[in-house]
C-alpha cells in the first residue's frame, strides 16, 4: 500500500469545498424525488429565484398584468402565479436558488463543471473563503438576471452562475507562469502551483492565452443563452446569470484570494 505524503494529502483534500458542494446538490435533488409534485412545486417556489417576488412591493400593477398574461397563455395556473410573487421578498432566495436544479442532466453537467473549475478555486482560496465566494457569486447572478427581467415570473434554479462565477476567478491565476495551466494542460501534482501571485488584471488583458478563453466563454455563452436559448431539460438559459456570476468572479478575486 503506498501511503500518501503530507503534502499529497493536503492536495487531496484541498478542494473538498467544491466537492461538498456538489454533494448537496445531488442530496437536494434526490430528497427533492421523494415529494409529491404540488409540494415540490411549493418548494421551489419559497426556495428558486423569482424576479417578480422582489418587484411585487413597488410595481405591484405591471407584476399582476404580466401573472395574467402568463395565465391566459397557460404558462402556469393562477395559484402557481400567486405563490411564486407571494407576499413578500424571499430574501434567501438569491443564494438558495443555486442548489435547486431542473433535472438529472441539469445537475450532472453543472456537477461535472463545479468539481473542474470549483475544486481550482477552492485549493487557492481555501474551503471557507471558497464558500463564502460560491454565496457571493451566486447572488451576483440572481442580481445579473433581476436587472434583465425584473418582472420575470419565470424561477431561476441552478449553480451554474456560480460555476460561471468559479470560471472567472479561475482565469485570473490558471494561466499565469507556475500556475495551474501556465505551463501546459498537464495537471499540478502539488497546492504550489495554486498559491502563486496572481497576475495584475494589466497583465492578464495582454495574455493571450487569458483573452483566448474569456472570449470563448461569453461567445459559448451568447451562442448556448442567446441562440438556444433552453436546456437539456427543457429549461430556459438564464445566460445573464451566468453573465454576472462571471464578471462578480473575475472581478472579485481579489475579495477571497489570500495573500501568497
Amino acid at each position: 500500500m503506498t501511503q500518501l505524503t503530507d503534502s499529497e494529502r493536503q492536495f487531496a483534500h484541498a478542494g473538498d469545498g467544491a466537492l461538498a458542494i456538489v454533494l448537496v446538490l445531488v442530496l437536494v435533488h434526490l430528497l427533492r424525488q421523494l415529494l409529491e409534485p404540488d409540494i415540490d412545486f411549493r418548494l421551489v417556489a419559497d426556495f428558486a429565484f423569482t424576479p417578480a417576488n422582489f418587484s411585487a412591493s413597488f410595481a405591484s400593477e405591471d407584476i399582476w398584468r404580466a401573472a395574467r398574461m402568463a395565465v391566459e397563455r397557460g404558462e402556469a395556473s393562477s395559484a402557481e402565479v400567486a405563490l411564486l410573487i407571494g407576499l413578500a421578498p424571499r430574501w434567501w432566495t438569491p443564494l438558495t436558488y443555486s442548489f435547486l436544479h431542473g433535472g438529472f442532466t441539469h445537475i450532472a453537467v453543472n456537477g461535472v463543471w463545479l468539481l473542474a473549475f470549483g475544486t481550482a478555486v477552492c485549493r487557492r482560496f481555501g474551503v471557507v473563503r471558497f464558500l463564502l465566494f460560491y454565496a457571493f457569486v451566486a447572488i451576483a447572478g440572481a442580481l445579473a438576471f433581476y436587472l434583465a427581467h425584473p418582472l420575470g415570473l419565470q424561477p431561476v434554479v441552478g449553480a451554474s452562475a456560480a460555476i460561471s462565477g468559479a470560471m472567472g476567478a479561475a482565469v485570473r491565476f490558471a494561466f499565469a507562469p507556475g500556475g495551474p495551466l501556465g505551463g501546459g494542460f498537464a495537471p499540478p501534482r502539488d497546492l504550489v502551483a495554486y498559491r502563486r501571485p496572481a497576475p495584475s488584471l494589466r497583465a492578464l488583458f495582454v495574455d493571450k492565452r487569458t483573452m483566448t478563453f474569456i472570449v470563448l466563454w461569453f461567445v459559448a455563452n451568447f451562442l448556448f443563452g442567446a441562440v438556444a436559448p433552453t436546456g437539456a431539460d427543457g429549461a430556459s438559459i438564464a445566460w445573464e446569470a451566468h453573465i454576472g456570476g462571471f464578471l462578480a468572479g473575475f472581478l472579485g478575486f481579489r475579495l477571497f484570494d489570500r495573500p501568497m
